[in-house]
Formats: C-alpha cells, sequence, structure tokens
C-alpha cells in the first residue's frame, strides 16, 4: 500500500494533468449520509485520518485538513509525517478553507472538486467565497490512484411491508406528488438515502448504523423509478414495486437518466440533497430546473410525520430496547468491582444485550460511553487509547441506540456509581430539571423547536451554565437516528413541530476534566387541546428506562417535577415488567419506586 506523502505526490501528477492548482476531498458520498461506504472514504485514503468529520485540501505545493474539535487529538497523531497539516476549526488564528485558498493560491486559480460529493448548494457557496478563484468539476481523481478501492456495497436489500411502514408505496408516492405540486410535465429527483428509503419502503445495509440501500429515486406525475442495484431484491421484491408504479433500473443507470430527461420537462431538485454533477447534466441540455419548494425536501418532510402504525412501532421498539438496559444497568452493578469494565466494553455488551431480541437490525449510532472526564466531551467516542476503566466512584455516561424491525431508538443516561458530591447532585438535578420542562411543554399548535428550547436550558441559564449542542434532533422510523426537518435548539429553524414529529429531549452539562451529564429521552408531538384560544400540543415520552435517583437533590424539584419523574417510572415498570424475569422484576421495581 503506497504511504500518505506518495498519494499526495499522486494527485499532485493529476492536479497537473488537469490544469489545476488544488482538489478538494470531502467526506461525503453522493447521497450526502451521515455515514459514508467504504468506497467513499476518499479523504480519509488520501490522509490517513479516519474521522468522522474532516475536509482535505491538496495544492501543487501543500496540503491542509480541516476538522473540528472532537478530532484534534486523533487528526494531530494520524497525520503525524503525511505532510498534511492540521487546521483546527475554530481556533483563533485558523483560517477557513476558502480563505486559506484565497491566501495561499494566486488569483484566478482552478480549484477542482468531485462533482458528485459536493451538494449544489454547498459547489454554489463555495464557489462564491473562493473568488476570484475558479472551482472547477474536475471528476474522481482518486479513483486512478486507488488500486484496491472497495466496490459498492452488495449488501441485501428488503422491501418494509405495510403493517410495518403504515402506508403503502403507492401511497406515499401519491401523497408526494400532491404535496410537490407535480404535474405532468414535471420529474423529482431523489438523492437522499432515507427519503428513498421511506418512499420505496425500502431498507438495507449499506451505510453503517442507518439501515439504508444505496438508491436514487425518480417521481413522475405518473410513475416513478427507484435505480438501485437490482441483485439487491428478489424478483418477488421487484414484482411488488412495479405493481405500485415503480420502474426498477440499475444504480448505475441514474446519470444516464438524467441525460435522456427531455428538455420539454421540469425537473425537481433540492439544491441542499443533490450533487452539483446532475445539475450540470441537466443545464448542458437546457433542461429546466425548478427547486423543490420545501427547502428541507418535500419527502423529509412528510417522512418526519408518522402515521399511527409507525408511532406503534417506536412504543413496542422501546420496550425491546428498555428491556435491553434493564438487563445492562443490572449487570453493570452486578459486576463493577468484580471484573474489569471499561467505556469500550460497555459499548460491546450494550450491543449484545439488544441483540438479544429477534427485532435488533443493529445499533443506530456508535456507543457514547464517558466515564469521569470522557463524559465532558459531547460526542467523546472511546479509542484504545482513551478507554477508561470504569470505577465505583463518579458519574458515567451511555449515549447510545438500537434500529429495530419496528424502530430507531436513542437514549441517554448518566448515572452516579457511589455517592454524589452536593455539587454533583446540584448539576445533575439543573439538567433534570430542564428534561422535565421540556417534557411537560404545552404550546400553540404552528410552535418551532427554537421557541421551546429555553424550557430545557433555563434551569441551567439560572446559574449561568449553558451547553454548546442542540437540545433534540429528529429521529427516523426504523430510519436515520439524525433526521430533519425539525430540531429544538437555540439556533433559529423555521420548521414547526407538528403531531408525529419525534425528537430528542437532551439538556446536557459538561464540566471540562470532571465530568459530563445528559439525560436524553425522544418525545412525541401529539395534540393536547383545542378551545376557544387555539389549538395546543404537547410531548409525550415514549423512551422507556428508569433514570437514576440517586444524584437528584429532591429539595430542588417543584411538586409538580417530582410527579412527572414518578409517573414516568410508574410507566416504565409498567411497560417492561411484563418482560422480565422475577429477578430482574425486582430490581426494576427498586429504580422505579417514587421519590
Amino acid at each position: 500500500m503506497k504511504n500518505i506523502p506518495q498519494r499526495l505526490s499522486d494527485i499532485r501528477d493529476l492536479l497537473a494533468q488537469h490544469k489545476l492548482e488544488a482538489y478538494i476531498v470531502p467526506s461525503n458520498d453522493p447521497h450526502f449520509s451521515e455515514y459514508v461506504a467504504d468506497r467513499w472514504k476518499c479523504r480519509e485514503w488520501l490522509s490517513g485520518f479516519n474521522g468522522s468529520a474532516g475536509t482535505l485540501l491538496v495544492t501543487t505545493t501543500s496540503a491542509a485538513l480541516w476538522t473540528d474539535s472532537r478530532y484534534f487529538i486523533q487528526a494531530e497523531e494520524q497525520l503525524k509525517g503525511s505532510g498534511i497539516e492540521l487546521m483546527r476549526m475554530g481556533l483563533p488564528g485558523v483560517p477557513s478553507i476558502e480563505q486559506y485558498i484565497k491566501d495561499t493560491l494566486e488569483s484566478g486559480s482552478v480549484v477542482g472538486v468531485d462533482g458528485r460529493l459536493f451538494s449544489v448548494s454547498e459547489f454554489e457557496r463555495l464557489s462564491e467565497a473562493i473568488a476570484p478563484n475558479k472551482l472547477k468539476i474536475a471528476g474522481d481523481l482518486v479513483n486512478p490512484i486507488w488500486s484496491d478501492r472497495p466496490e459498492m456495497p452488495q449488501s441485501k436489500a428488503f422491501l418494509v411491508p405495510e403493517n410495518v411502514s403504515g402506508m403503502s408505496t403507492a401511497n406515499k408516492l401519491q401523497q408526494l406528488i400532491k404535496a410537490a405540486h407535480l404535474h405532468k410535465n414535471h420529474i423529482m429527483l431523489l438523492s437522499a438515502l432515507d427519503e428513498v428509503a421511506w418512499l420505496f419502503n425500502i431498507r438495507g445495509a449499506d451505510i453503517a448504523y442507518n439501515p439504508l440501500a444505496l438508491a436514487y429515486g425518480a417521481v413522475c406525475y405518473d410513475k416513478a423509478f427507484l435505480f438501485i442495484d437490482t441483485s439487491k431484491l428478489s424478483t418477488e421484491e421487484v414484482k411488488n414495486l412495479e405493481a405500485s408504479g415503480v420502474q426498477v433500473k440499475a444504480y448505475t443507470d441514474f446519470e444516464a437518466f438524467v441525460e435522456r430527461i427531455d428538455i420539454t420537462q421540469n425537473v425537481i431538485i433540492n439544491p441542499r440533497k443533490t450533487n452539483i454533477l446532475i445539475r450540470q447534466k441537466l443545464q448542458q441540455r437546457s433542461v429546466n430546473i425548478v427547486e423543490d419548494r420545501d427547502a428541507n425536501g418535500t419527502a423529509t418532510s412528510l417522512k418526519a410525520v408518522k402515521n399511527e402504525v409507525e408511532i406503534a412501532g417506536f412504543r413496542h421498539a422501546m420496550e425491546l430496547d428498555g428491556v435491553a438496559l434493564v438487563r445492562f444497568y443490572m449487570w453493570l452493578e452486578e459486576n463493577l468491582g468484580k471484573e474489569p469494565i471499561t467505556e469500550l466494553s460497555i459499548a460491546e455488551k450494550q450491543r449484545e444485550l439488544r441483540a438479544m431480541s429477534d427485532e435488533f437490525v443493529g445499533e443506530s449510532f456508535g456507543t457514547i460511553a464517558g466515564y469521569k472526564a470522557n463524559g465532558a466531551l459531547p460526542h467523546y467516542s472511546a479509542t484504545e487509547a482513551s478507554n477508561a476503566e470504569v470505577k465505583s466512584e463518579g458519574f458515567l455516561l451511555i449515549d447510545s441506540g438500537g434500529q429495530y424491525k419496528t424502530g430507531t431508538t436513542d437514549i441517554t443516561r448518566t448515572v452516579h456509581l457511589s455517592t454524589p458530591t452536593q455539587q454533583e447532585k446540584i448539576d445533575y438535578t439543573l439538567v433534570l430539571k430542564g428534561h422535565i420542562a421540556l417534557a411537560m411543554a404545552v404550546f400553540p399548535a404552528g410552535t418551532r423547536g427554537s421557541q421551546l428550547d429555553i424550557l430545557a436550558r433555563g434551569p441551567m441559564m439560572q446559574h449561568c451554565i449553558n451547553y454548546g449542542h442542540g437540545t433534540g434532533h429528529g429521529v427516523g422510523h426504523f430510519l436515520n437516528v439524525h433526521e430533519g426537518p425539525q430540531s429544538i435548539r437555540i439556533q433559529e429553524n423555521p420548521v414547526t413541530l407538528k403531531p408525529g414529529m419525534v425528537t430528542s429531549n437532551e439538556p446536557a452539562l459538561y464540566r471540562p476534566g470532571q465530568y459530563g451529564i445528559r439525560t436524553e429521552n425522544l418525545i412525541l408531538c401529539v395534540p393536547y387541546v383545542t378551545n376557544e384560544f387555539g389549538a395546543f400540543e404537547r410531548f409525550e415520552t415514549i423512551t422507556l428506562c428508569p433514570i437514576d435517583t440517586t444524584p437528584v437533590e429532591k429539595s430542588m424539584l417543584s411538586t409538580e417535577e417530582v410527579a412527572w419523574l414518578n409517573s414516568y417510572h410508574t410507566m416504565v415498570f409498567e411497560r417492561l415488567s411484563t418482560y422480565l424475569n422475577d429477578k430482574e422484576k425486582a430490581w426494576l421495581k427498586v429504580k422505579t419506586q417514587a421519590i
């Protein structure tokens, strides 16, 4: 295998051939997935840095990689001897990639990109930002020098039955056609894998953590097309799709399909989710391009509102997940101090216990197990080097989730492993108060997540404490654990919360070098009351797992907050106890007793 300096040298040879002064390698795939298949880990292969976020710039004389604070230490270690300069994003004096290009290259230089890995929106933004330099679609320059590049994923895909999806593909197509106002001369192109998966009721295993198959979609007024490796589907599954008005084509036929679109058609794309190469192919033939009327994606907005069958599936998945977590925390209590337990072994144990369910498909993201100071890193990921051994003292934060055949879970619990200090109790209870405040919220229809975020932060704000991430993200139904378009965060998001949306509720407090505290449940937006003052909504907490009451300072909780916590624990016991044996049931009874 070539070393990194040799790979950079090979890329520079290609720069000269293509008359480029630089080349940008992002962390994307052609579908802009949160996680990418090995074939698309071009930035990792070229730089040696395998963190999930980073952008590499190679010029004729230099190379630099931009990543965020989660990966500063890892990137510094992995880039040693590579000739690549680490750019620590967000630190004073560190230029953005755009500024670096303007400062380093001569005015009018040409910077190349692989058009499949840049969205229309990002390409346009970057083009404007680096002017008077020019951004050019130069193709995939990594492929010619990556001799052992992994092939496209070959995992089998499968159709989700209507008793799980709650709506047939045919009905979803009609819903999309109506919502997007498609007419006879319209074609809507879909590139985002979760949109395609939702619309065609298809799931797969091509992407880590997200049950997705590599595919594109195209929807017309009277027919639809699914572009997928046809060997991933059975003959019967293809026939089922065809019966729903879907023509199944090869994944590799999608670009040729785009090139054959009649110029009388109006092609609808979402510039955030469509790669620039697709738009270029349309523009070369003067096809009229129309932006999706929904900036977040019409399919995304429809997908976010779960139907009753999907909601029932979520509730069932929460029971399965809750049972696994009861068994995990029992195991932790029984074995802590008796055998070595580390952050990595915790992740392995949780997966093992979740996998005891026949309906478990996989983890919904990589487990975050942060002991003591490691828990103060919001997006910490244990490595062999950082892997801490857990002792019978201090806070342990565990953020994990599962993909089940009926739903997706995401839960964080922080447990104290000995006797908490008064400061630890205050901090823990402030987070709990914020969590309860959001869980109990009643709000008028049409409320945005940004209007509710202060409820979760308020108790901490009173003590001049804050956390740097959002309070809530959308969650897919047996799909991506992180999905839009809704969110609950300080930053403005014009999307309003709607009944049927599932969102996380995860306020937190981090004391650097000491500990982190985060309590996360998933909450379902539901109708509440309609009266002369309008329609009101609230949240229903659907996650089922006891919240550690050891660090709770009860004197800080109001009567209503205590009542919420006790009611929640009563629900947890009632819903989970039927799955448990006598020993497990007795343990859960203690953990859910009223305070």
